[in-house]
């Protein structure tokens, strides 16, 4: 049975967090060199600026008060607590909608958008096309219980039908993601019992044997890779050895937010290297405390290496998601989607759209074109 939940951070471990802060010793950076200022990482100057207003003008318990505004609740499933927002829609008949976050993001990504999502009446919209929001935090994210070792999306996503259908009793429903997000409702797509289509901003499921032929295909192909080689280096390394990082990171709140902030800057749709063009202070800040505060930094990075660990029954070659599919190509995302006809051999795509602007963190950089989509693409699936 789900147990009612409010965030409520001990004084103490916040204060323990911002004593760490405040004694970091900041390390050497190059001066110049090719690429700007963000080249070799997270840019010095600033971590100076946000460090600067971490110590004397963010407000943890203002931005708590902001994520209990909604009502959260901790669900056993299988053995494994999970936590999520949940928020009853304005519709008359129950129109559910799981959104899952990926990494490095949690359930703040949605925070601006589900009253919106559950209520549009409010903003001017029909209440007809209000959703019941659940959004709940990762296995070793946030406020979710820990997994005892690395568990991957396919888990995840078996974990989140049981959610839906068992313990909150939906017969149906649409799942929404990006980043691990999109692996995650991929996989309910493909397999969730109560899943009847699956919305995704970021390519995350990917089918065995299915391989790029047309030379549009083999051109995103050569520069996803070149991408990856540049920017890969954390998938790596979350992959292989994760408790290798916890180690180092976990002393070190400061590290842990540059860790995080430079795949924010680097993942989305900015004006020239101006991060807060995004992201305010507070957004981005919440998120890396959201971290810190239940200590599951390194838990977040054993999904990488769940993937090797915790494949579950291999798919068949070629498999597909038979289920409706919408995709909604962010252009300036870490990796972006491949050519339709590359995605339309793994999954039954109803609906593509090319949103034009925004990039990872989609439902953060562009709110209005994240929540129009989602809701249009439902319009056309009888939940």
């Amino acid at each position: 049975m789900p147990t009612p939940f409010t965030i409520n951070v001990p004084q103490a471990k916040l204060d323990k967090i911002m004593a760490r802060v405040k004694a970091f010793e900041w390390p050497d950076a190059p001066v110049g060199g090719p690429g700007g200022e963000w080249a070799y990482g997270a840019n010095l100057s600033y971590m100076k600026e946000l460090v600067a207003y971490w110590l004397s003008g963010f407000d943890w318990r203002k931005q708590e008060a902001a994520l209990n505004r909604f009502p959260q609740f901790r669900a056993t499933v299988d053995g494994l607590e999970i936590h999520y927002i949940a928020e009853k829609g304005s519709n008359t008949k129950p129109r559910p909608l799981i959104i899952s976050h990926g990494w490095p993001g949690s359930v703040l990504e949605f925070i601006h958008v589900i009253e919106a999502l559950a209520h549009p009446e409010r903003f001017g919209g029909k209440a007809e096309d209000g959703f019941d929001v659940i959004a709940p935090s990762l296995p070793g994210y946030g406020f979710s219980g820990k997994p005892a070792r690395p568990i991957g999306p396919r888990t995840v996503a078996r974990h989140f039908d049981r959610l839906m259908t068992d313990v909150l009793g939906y017969n149906s429903y649409l799942a929404q993601g990006g980043d691990w997000g999109s692996a995650i409702s991929g996989w309910l797509g493909y397999e969730g019992k109560g899943c009847k289509a699956a919305h995704l901003n970021m390519f995350g499921w990917r089918a065995p044997g299915v391989v790029p032929e047309t030379a549009e295909e083999m051109k995103w192909a050569g520069e996803s890779l070149a991408m990856f080689e540049a920017e890969g280096a954390y998938f790596r390394m979350h992959t292989t050895k994760p408790l290798t990082l916890s180690y180092a990171l976990m002393d070190s709140p400061v590290g842990v937010c540059a860790w995080i902030i430079e795949k924010f800057k680097t993942w989305s749709h900015l004006e020239g290297e101006n991060i807060e063009s995004a992201y305010t202070k507070d957004q981005l800040l919440t998120n890396v405390m959201i971290y810190l505060v239940t200590d599951t930094f390194g838990t977040s990075t054993w999904l990488y290496r769940g993937l090797a660990e915790d494949p579950g029954a291999p798919l068949p070659k070629g498999a597909k998601i038979e289920r409706p599919v919408a995709v909604a190509n962010f252009p300036h995302d870490f990796i972006g989607w491949p050519p339709r006809s590359l995605v339309e051999k793994q999954m039954n795509v109803r609906r593509w759209t090319e949103m034009g602007e925004g990039g990872h963190f989609a439902a953060m950089e562009r709110p209005e074109k994240f929540m129009g989509d989602v809701r249009a693409f439902a319009r056309d699936i009888d939940l």
